[in-house]
């Protein structure tokens, strides 16, 4: 059984067109090192930051594959998740299909169309550290279609929603457990015409860092690049960057707020 509450982030992967250049990029941006699962689990490779399982890299099995990170939420029962994801009106791309002795997974869709996955945990936990520096902090929906997805993720994972902002100038609801409300772990964005390229229908996730403006810097060094910031949020300073193969993602350092997260 997972130590995840039902419906938080538990795990977060990559396909790469060439892992070997993930491998390169990501540790050097995040001090990753690696654990590739060998070729019976397609050499998988798990990233540990400081000896904690971070996340997951993979070649990607298809060019029609794309390269985007993918997050997964904890469920007890995958099964159960699935039917729940169907009903509400989200799609089950894959699964439940066991990993071996590491758990099971369901690889889905939501209304919109932004894909995730549920995770039952068996001998693979999750995340092994979150919220410090090279480790997943937040996970972030980005969708145009608001009221079909802030009814999907309530149906199926229970999740309560703050409205921040009006509604209309400003749509951001912060999400946070039905086991944990006082928790916040992520939110939906309603995105805008401005909103970045490929951020419509999808997860972004959020690493944090220990200072932002370096962090940018280093993933240009890396053959990245940054299509916004460093800036300063209520959440923190962050930059939204993708890796040298184009795979989109969020750097944050949380200690570093500005102002209020309902704008005052």
């Amino acid at each position: 059984m997972s130590v995840f509450s039902e419906g938080a982030p538990c795990w977060a992967d990559v396909p790469l067109p060439d892992l070997a250049a993930g491998r390169r990029f990501y540790g050097e941006l995040f001090g990753w090192t690696f654990e590739d699962q060998g070729e019976e689990f397609g050499h998988y490779t798990l990233a540990f930051r400081d000896g904690e399982a971070a996340a997951g890299l993979m070649p990607r099995p298809d060019p029609a594959v794309p390269a985007a990170w993918t997050v997964y939420f904890a469920s007890s029962d995958a099964t159960g998740a699935a039917a729940r994801i169907g009903r509400a009106g989200g799609r089950v791309l894959f699964g439940p299909d066991t990993a071996g002795g590491s758990g099971v997974m369901v690889g889905a869709a939501d209304p919109a169309g932004a894909p995730f996955g549920v995770w039952q945990a068996g001998e693979h936990l999750g995340f092994g550290a979150t919220d410090v520096p090279g480790t997943f902090c937040w996970v972030e929906n980005w969708t145009r279609d608001t009221a079909a997805v802030d009814g999907f993720y309530e149906e199926v994972f229970g999740y309560r929603a703050e409205q921040i902002g009006d509604g209309h100038f400003f749509d951001y609801k912060v999400w946070s457990l039905p086991a944990d409300p006082d928790v916040r772990f992520g939110g939906r964005m309603a995105a805008g015409p401005d909103a970045p390229e490929g951020a419509v229908a999808a997860f972004r996730v959020y690493f944090a860092v220990a200072d932002c403006d370096e962090a940018a810097a280093a993933v240009r060094e890396l053959g990245g690049t940054v299509s916004q910031g460093p800036q300063d949020s209520p959440a923190g300073r962050l930059a939204f960057v993708a890796d040298d193969q184009g795979t989109s993602f969020t750097i944050i350092d949380p200690q570093r707020k500005t102002g209020s997260i309902d704008g005052s």
